[in-house]
C-alpha cells in the first residue's frame, strides 16, 4: 500500500513549485497591460496556499519513497495541476470559458496534447496565450523531472518519480550515475533546444513574443499556437523549416542528444535503430503524401512537398501544428497522416504515441514468429542496437499494446455514446491518447462543439497517453493498494 503521507507531502512541494511558474505570465500581463494581472495573482496565491497546506502537516515525515508512491504522486500531481491550471481560463472575463472547457484546455496543455476548445486566439490577452504555451513547455519534459533536478530533498525516491513520469518502454536507463544529475542534464538540453528554437523563429520573422511562445510548444511537441491559423498564420517557408527541424529533434530520445553533445558526435543518432526507424517512417510518409497530393490535386511538386513534409512531421511527431487543414486533402491522405501519430516519436522524447521503439520491437517480434514457423527449433533473438532485447521487455510491450487497444476501444464506444460519429469519435480518442491534438471530422478544427462528458473522457485519454497507460491504470488494481 502506498504511503499517503509522503504522497501528499511531495504533492504539496510540487504544487508550491508550480505556483512559482505563474509569476511569468503575471509579468507578461504587467508588461502588456492586458487587464488580467489579477487572474494570475489570484491563481498564484491559491496554488501556493494549497501546496503549503498539503506540505506542512507532513514536514517532519521521513518515510522513504517507494515505486508505488511514485505512481500515486505522478497521477495526483497531474490531476491537481490540471484542475489548478484551469483557474486562469475560468477567471478571464475577455471570453466566457465554461469550467469543463477550462479543465479540458488545462489538461490538453499539461499533457502536451494541443487539442483546444478555444477560438479567436488572436484576440485573447497576451498573458493568457503565454500561459497556454508555458503549460505545454512544463508538461513536455515534466515538472516532476524538474523537481527531481532542483529539489535535493527528493533525492531519496527521486528515481521512483522519474520512472513513473518518464515516457518510454525502458524506464531504468540513466544518463548519469545519479538521478538528480540525469534530470538536470535532460532539462539543460530541453532549455537549450527551446532557446535555439526561439532564436530561429525570431530571426525568421516572428515577433519576440510569438517566437518564445511557439518555441515552447515546438520543443514540447505540444502544438498550441497564439493564432487560430497556427503556423499557417505566418505563411513563411523559413519558419516552417525551423519548426520541422526542431519537431524532428524533439521527437528523438533526449538521452541521445546528451551523448551526442557529450561526445561531440552525431554518429550516435545513425547508430540507433529507433532513430533510423523513426526517420525512415517520416521519409517514406513524406514521399507517399507528396506523390498522392501531386497526382490528385493541381499543386506543383514543390508546393505539394512543402505542405506534405510539414503536416507529416507535425502529426507523426504528435506536435499538432498545421499550415492547412489536412483533413480536407484528397483520397487516403488524411488517414495516412493521422495514423502516423499512433507510432509517434521516439521513447525518451517529448512526443506521444505508442513510441517508435515499441512499434519497431513489435515488428521484429512478428518477424521472429514467422521465422519460427519455418524453423521451429531455431533461436531467433530480437536485437536492438546489436544487443539482444530481454524477453521481459518484449512481453511488457505486448502487454502495453493489448491494454492500449482495449482502452482505446472502450473510450471510442463511449465517445460514440456521447453523440459523435464513428470517424470523429475514433480520431478524437486517437488524437487524445496519442497526445496529438487535431483530429478528423467534427474535431478537425477544435473540440469546442462536443459535449462536456466527451471532453472529460478525452481528458482521461490525455493523461492515459501522457503517463503511458500502466502508470495510471495500475492505480485501479487491488494489488496496488495492498500492503
Amino acid at each position: 500500500m502506498p504511503h499517503l503521507r509522503i504522497a501528499l507531502k511531495i504533492l504539496g512541494i510540487l504544487l508550491t513549485l508550480f505556483s512559482g511558474t505563474l509569476l511569468l505570465p503575471l509579468v507578461v500581463s504587467w508588461l502588456y497591460d492586458d487587464g488580467v494581472l489579477v487572474v494570475f495573482k489570484d491563481t498564484f496565491l491559491v496554488t501556493f496556499t494549497v501546496g503549503v497546506l498539503l506540505w506542512l502537516p507532513f514536514v517532519r515525515d521521513r518515510t522513504e519513497m517507494h515505486i508505488k508512491d511514485g505512481f500515486l504522486v505522478t497521477f495526483l500531481f497531474y490531476l491537481a495541476l490540471g484542475l489548478v491550471g484551469a483557474l486562469p481560463f475560468i477567471q478571464v472575463t475577455h471570453v466566457q470559458i465554461p469550467v469543463t472547457d477550462a479543465i479540458f484546455e488545462s489538461f490538453s496543455g499539461l499533457t502536451t496534447t494541443g487539442a483546444t476548445v478555444l477560438t479567436g486566439l488572436d484576440q485573447l490577452p497576451p498573458s493568457l496565450l503565454f500561459y497556454r504555451q508555458q503549460l505545454q513547455w512544463l508538461g513536455g519534459m515534466g515538472i516532476i523531472v524538474l523537481a527531481v533536478a532542483i529539489l535535493p530533498m527528493l533525492g531519496i525516491g527521486g528515481m521512483q518519480l522519474y520512472r513513473a513520469e518518464t515516457p518510454g518502454p525502458v524506464k531504468d536507463s540513466k544518463l548519469t550515475p545519479r538521478i538528480k544529475q540525469t534530470a538536470i542534464a535532460l532539462w539543460s538540453i530541453y532549455i537549450g533546444l527551446t532557446a535555439a528554437c526561439a532564436l530561429g523563429y525570431w530571426l525568421a520573422g516572428m515577433s519576440l513574443f510569438d517566437a518564445i511562445c511557439h518555441s515552447f510548444s515546438t520543443v514540447a511537441i505540444g502544438g498550441f499556437s497564439t493564432h487560430d491559423a497556427s503556423i499557417g498564420y505566418f505563411d513563411s517557408s523559413a519558419i516552417e523549416l525551423i519548426a520541422i527541424v526542431f519537431m524532428v529533434l524533439s521527437g528523438i530520445n533526449f538521452g541521445l542528444h546528451f551523448f551526442a553533445l557529450n561526445d561531440r558526435s552525431v554518429s550516435h543518432y545513425f547508430k540507433d535503430d529507433e532513430v533510423v526507424f523513426y526517420l525512415s517512417i517520416l521519409g517514406l510518409a513524406v514521399l507517399l503524401v507528396t506523390m498522392v497530393l501531386t497526382a490528385q490535386s493541381d499543386r506543383a511538386i514543390a508546393e505539394a512537398f512543402r505542405a506534405s513534409v510539414f503536416q507529416v512531421v507535425s502529426v507523426f511527431t504528435t506536435t499538432g501544428f498545421v499550415t492547412e487543414d489536412f483533413s480536407t486533402w484528397p483520397s487516403l491522405l488524411p488517414y495516412v497522416i493521422f495514423f502516423g501519430a499512433f507510432t509517434g516519436a521516439c521513447a525518451g522524447s517529448t512526443g506521444g504515441g505508442i513510441k517508435a521503439m515499441r512499434v519497431l520491437l513489435i515488428c521484429k517480434q512478428g518477424l521472429r514468429e514467422t521465422y519460427r514457423l519455418i524453423h521451429p527449433n531455431a533461436i531467433f533473438p530480437i536485437k536492438l542496437n546489436k544487443r539482444p532485447v530481454p524477453n521481459r521487455i518484449v512481453e511488457a510491450i505486448w502487454g502495453y499494446f493489448a491494454i492500449y487497444v482495449i482502452a482505446f476501444l472502450f473510450m471510442h464506444l463511449a465517445m460514440i455514446a456521447c453523440g459523435l460519429d464513428f470517424t470523429s469519435a475514433f480520431s478524437a480518442v486517437g488524437a487524445s491518447i496519442n497526445n496529438l491534438g487535431p483530429g478528423l471530422g467534427d474535431v478537425a478544427a477544435h473540440y469546442g462543439d462536443i459535449d462536456d462528458p466527451a471532453k472529460l473522457i478525452l481528458c482521461f485519454a490525455m493523461i492515459l497517453g501522457r503517463l503511458e497507460i500502466f502508470t495510471l491504470l495500475v492505480l485501479f488494481t487491488p494489488m496496488f493498494w495492498r500492503r
